[in-house]
C-alpha cells in the first residue's frame, strides 16, 4: 500500500521560514513534489523533482524562496520556504508519481498524494 506522510507544516510569521517534510512508502518514485490549495482556491504546483538526472521546477511564485531537495533513497522529499508571505497560506499536499522522467506541473500527471499540511503565515 502505497502511503505519502507530509509533516512540518504550522504557524509562522511573514519573512519566516518553515521546512515541510515527506516520506513515501509502499513502492519507489521515479519524481517528487508538492502542491497547494489556498481556500476557495485551484490547487496550484510549488516544487518537484526527479532521481534521475536530478532536475527540479518551481512555480512562479515561489521561484527564489522556496527549494526542494531529496534524500538518497528514492522516498523522502523536503521543501525549504523562506522568505513566506500571507499569500503562501494554503495546504501543502506530497505528491509522486513512478514512471515521471520530465517534470509535469499538472496535478492529473502524480499518481499518488498525500493528506496535506496546513501552513499558515501570519501578516
Amino acid at each position: 500500500q502505497v502511503q505519502l506522510v507530509e509533516s512540518g507544516g504550522g504557524l509562522v510569521q511573514a519573512g519566516g521560514s518553515l521546512n515541510l517534510s515527506c516520506v513515501a512508502s509502499g513502492r519507489t518514485f521515479s519524481a517528487m513534489g508538492w502542491f497547494r490549495q489556498a481556500p476557495g482556491k485551484e490547487r496550484e504546483f510549488v516544487a518537484a523533482t526527479t532521481w534521475l538526472g536530478g532536475n527540479k521546477e518551481y512555480g512562479n511564485s515561489v521561484k527564489g524562496r522556496f527549494t526542494i531537495s531529496r534524500a538518497n533513497a528514492r522516498n523522502t522529499v523536503f521543501l525549504q520556504m523562506n522568505s513566506l508571505k500571507a499569500e503562501d497560506t494554503a495546504v501543502y499536499y506530497c505528491v509522486a508519481d513512478f514512471q515521471m522522467r520530465t517534470i509535469a506541473t499538472m496535478t492529473y500527471f502524480y499518481d499518488y498524494w498525500g493528506q496535506g499540511t496546513q501552513v499558515t503565515v501570519s501578516s
